[in-house]
């Protein structure tokens, strides 16, 4: 496709649904010839807006990491979006429901960057020594697409179902610490609804890290010192309800909160 003036009316039927809280039909639907390329311009176009706009880039979440969601979109990687520093809550701070459109709660862990990492070529290895620690963190998931209704493509263009995320007060140095095995418990209510280790994240989560500076290497950027990585969830996102309180608690890490107002989501 690559039209530049489609690539900008594209975004603004995503930023118009944003801004709303109202779910739009999939780009697909309309644009069965949108490509991933064509995707991460649309992603671009409005992360740009929104930097312009006075917001700051502060790290990359990874999606499409485990097989299962791979398989159901018929692809063989994982793809990204942009972290910006209005989508942080502090721990166990409220979250407005009537903010968000379509949010599913997903936990994993957070990578914070200490060294510079690019690529081409990165290793686990080189992804680990560049890492300076890691965060138990829940990701609030949102999808601007009706009933998630979702290809590679528009999730891509949305970048990559982005809503929030709660961070953990915890930094725990990776080095003495095989993340493959370190297991997670996931409470809605004060009730277990879900577990999940490391492993569930491509085999490994660090191996998401050096993914996305290999992948984003392929648009001239890499991954930078301080910035925040969110290597894909180990369990399936779940969904939720007004006054619901998630907890995660991840063996080594410790635990986040996720709470969220008892109003309705606007959609």
């Amino acid at each position: 496709m690559t039209d530049t003036t489609l690539i900008a009316e594209l975004a603004d039927k995503l930023w118009d649904a944003d801004r709303s809280s109202v779910p739009i039909e999939p780009l697909t639907r309309s644009h069965p010839g949108l490509g991933v390329d064509d995707a991460y311009a649309i992603q671009t176009h409005n992360i740009d807006r929104r930097v312009a706009a006075g917001a700051h880039i502060r790290g990359r979440k990874v999606g499409l990491t485990s097989r299962t969601m791979q398989e159901l979109l018929g692809v063989d990687e994982p793809d990204f979006g942009v972290l910006l520093d209005t989508m942080f809550v502090e721990d166990g701070d409220e979250i407005d429901l009537g903010q968000m459109v379509q949010p599913r709660v997903e936990a994993e862990m957070a990578f914070v960057m200490k060294h510079d990492l690019a690529g081409p070529g990165v290793t686990i290895a080189h992804a680990l020594a560049a890492i300076d620690g890691v965060l138990p963190a829940i990701e609030i998931v949102d999808s601007r697409v009706t009933d998630w209704r979702i290809t590679l493509a528009d999730t891509i263009s949305d970048n990559a179902s982005s809503g929030k995320v709660v961070l953990g007060g915890r930094l725990t140095k990776v080095a003495d610490l095989d993340l493959r095995v370190v297991g997670m418990a996931l409470s809605r209510n004060g009730s277990v609804i879900e577990t999940g280790a490391g492993a569930a994240v491509l085999g490994n989560p660090v191996r998401c890290v050096a993914w996305l500076a290999d992948k984003l290497c392929e648009f001239g950027i890499g991954l930078r010192a301080g910035d925040l990585v969110l290597p894909g969830a180990v369990h399936r996102m779940v969904t939720v309800a007004p006054g619901d309180v998630f907890r995660a608690e991840f063996a080594h890490l410790g635990a986040v909160t996720a709470r969220f107002s008892g109003s309705e989501v606007r959609a």
